[in-house]
This record gives structure tokens, sequence and C-alpha cells, in this order.
């Protein structure tokens, strides 16, 4: 498939709308009909707490994150560069109710909207605006944490190349993240100008798109290709990018751009894996006057606990409902219509196989955050601070 294939399965699920700006630099001159702030996603709050923290903080202005380090905050309030933000105190320590401590999720992330004071070099963010929406993951590690992927933002772009990285398997755990997250997902496979079969590749993917899950193929390098994802890009609109390293979200990012701004460079040629370029989650104005969100490949994507598994096989779960035997574990029971498909080849049996490791593993992920609320619950009401638990690493206690 060449560099003219574009999108192969599924009409995206979206209402007509008016063409969209041609994917070229801007010349630094917001979108018609757009003010600064607006050309980075902002938009008139109807969130009644919006509207109470920006009362409470009447000399405080609205900004977004447009990065996040180890070191603090990168806000803007328009499309131009931005500028560092000093973080409140709270957010520099691990939680603890005594201290004022919050955990890492409810700290700023990139998306997230913020009132600052002070100017230049001496902002300090004062509030976080509630999300709208938010991506998370479990973090790495044995004890339970969430991370935010990005907030406040309206598509998920699920991005995986056509070469040996294409895996149908991880793309189900992506879209068991972005499942509750408050945006729609969106399947983009890159390098369909490789010596490829996209068709097939799109095609061993029917289930994820009979879920009303929009599947792309597309020539990450051509304008002309990438086009179609211009429904998901609309003025005021945030979108961000996830997927393994190398799978070509930065050269997406670049041509949606009209610019080589994002650094890019050719996968390992023995196993097609990235280089790990891009080091930090951004937030990239686009021509369009829509917003893009690059992020480093993720090679662990662990559950929260908060997701539904069932939601995103469907089809497993409807089978399941014509077994014989309401209690079928869909081993060896007479009548079972899972162990049946599979037998018959209408369901594939790696998907199967999934589904139970996912299921395992949410249900792992739920316990441990059911216990965390827990303890959190009964450190507030006593006023204690949360117990610290011992160091283990390099066999320290």
């Amino acid at each position: 498939m060449g560099a003219g294939l574009a999108h192969v399965v599924l009409e995206p699920s979206v209402p007509p709308i008016p063409p969209s700006p041609k994917l070229e630099s801007g010349d630094g001159e917001d979108p018609p009909g757009m003010n600064p702030i607006e050309t980075i996603g902002w938009r008139t709050p109807a969130d009644p707490q919006w509207a109470s923290l920006l009362a409470a903080h009447a000399d405080a202005r609205p900004a977004r994150v447009i990065e996040q380090h180890r070191s603090g905050y990168v806000v803007a309030e328009g499309p131009g560069e931005g500028h560092a933000a000093e973080s409140p105190q709270e957010w520099q320590r691990a939680p603890n109710y005594r201290k004022g401590g919050i955990a890492s999720e409810d700290r700023a992330a990139v998306g997230d909207w913020v009132l600052l004071e002070g100017t230049g070099a001496r902002s300090r963010i004062v509030a976080l605006l509630p999300r709208h929406s938010a991506i998370k993951r479990g973090a790495a590690g044995e004890h339970y944490k969430q991370q935010v992927i990005a907030a406040n933002i309206d598509t998920v772009f699920v991005v995986c190349g056509l070469d040996a990285d294409f895996n149908p398997r991880r793309i189900e755990r992506y879209l068991l993240l972005v499942q509750g997250s408050g945006s729609a997902p969106v399947v983009v496979l890159t390098k369909a100008d490789k010596d490829v079969d996209a068709a097939s590749a799109v095609a061993s993917l029917a289930e994820i798109a009979a879920q009303s899950v929009p599947v792309l193929a597309v020539n990450a390098k051509d304008a002309a290709s990438v086009a179609v994802l211009m429904p998901w890009l609309q003025p005021g609109t945030t979108a961000v990018l996830v997927g393994s390293s190398g799978a070509g979200k930065s050269t997406l990012t670049n041509t949606l751009l009209g610019m080589d701004r994002m650094k890019t460079a050719a996968v390992r040629e023995s196993d097609a894996r990235g280089r790990h370029t891009t080091t930090h989650r951004a937030l990239i104005p686009l021509p369009t006057g829509a917003c893009l969100i690059d992020t480093p490949g993720m090679r662990e994507l662990k559950p929260t606990g908060e997701e539904d598994v069932a939601e995103n096989f469907i089809d497993i779960e409807t089978l399941a409902e014509q077994c014989r035997f309401r209690d079928c574990r869909h081993e060896r029971e007479p009548g079972c219509a899972v162990r049946a498909a599979i037998e018959q080849g209408t369901l594939d049996r790696s998907r199967y196989a999934h589904y139970l490791k996912l299921r395992e593993e949410v249900a792992g992920a739920a316990s441990k955050l059911a216990t965390r609320l827990a303890q959190k619950a009964d450190d507030k009401a006593s006023g204690r601070p949360p117990v610290k638990r011992p160091d283990t690493r390099n066999g320290r206690r």
C-alpha cells in the first residue's frame, strides 16, 4: 500500500464539518476568530467549579500546562513560547494529610488549566482547574499509584506502526486506558507507505472497529494522507498521541505542524523499536487552531483499576451470554459459546487470552485502589500522616 492510502475502515463518526485549514506552517497569527488563549484550547467556563475558583482568585489569570518536567512546569497563555511557573508547595511533597501534600495524579499534568499570579519568571500556580477528561495509567512500581498522561483532551490517537511495531494486543491495552477517560479513541496505523499489507492489518482490528472506534491507515510523512485526521483536529480541540517508541508520533506531529519541530530518528532495523527521541510530554498548537500533545513511548501500560474490561470486549461478553450455563468459565463446560467460537475460528484465541489477562490485571489494580482509598479515608479522619512503607530497593529498608 502506498502513500495514497489514507483510511481503510469506518468513516469518522463525527458530524459534517467545514473544510479544515491546509497543513502549512503558521505565520505566527492566531486562526481567524480566535483570541490567543482560545488557540490553546480555552473554552468559556461552563463548570461552576471553574467559575468559583476564578472568583476566588480575582487577580489570577488562566494558563495551560504545555510541558511537565521533574523540575517543574512550563505554561502558556497563548500560542507563543511558554514560560516556567512555580508550583504550589503541597505539590512538592508526598501525600501527607497533616502537612498538606497531595498525590501525583492530583497535581497538574500536560493539558491541565491552572490559575497564575505574578508575571514572567515570577509566575506561580495558585489553583488547578477541574479536568473534564484525563487519560491515566498505573505507575510503574510495586505500590499503587496513578500517572496522568494528559488532561482536558477530546481525542486520543492510539498510534501503531505497520511494521514490527504492529501489535493488536497492545492496541487493546491502550484502548482500555482510554476507556472512561472522557475522550474518544482513534486508532492510527502509520507507515502505510512501507511495503506492508495495510488492508490485512486493518482487517485484523475488525473487533475494535466494530465498537465504533475509527481505524485509519496513513503515511505520517504525507500531509495529504494525514488530512484524514482533521475531523478530530478542529479549532479549540485537543488531541494526544500515545503509542510505543518508534510508532511515528513525532513524525505525525511534524507533518501536522508543517515543519520539523519534533526530533525524530529511524527505528532499529532488527526489531523496529524506537529510540525515545521524545523525552517529555509537550502540548503544541497546530495551524488548524487545535492542540496536539506528543508523548514519549510507553513500555508499561498498567491499568488503574477503574476500567471496565467488558466495554472493550463486547464481542466476547456477547458470546458469554449465549453459553448454556450462566456461571460458565469457558473451560470444559458443555454448551460454551465462547469455546465454540474459538474452535470455529470466529473468535481470535489470542484476543480471548488477552481479555482474560486484562481482566485479571484490572481486578488486581482495583483491589489495590480500594485499599488505598480506605487508608486515605482513615488517615484523613484521624489526622495522622500515611504510613511510610519500607524502601526495599537495593536491599534498603
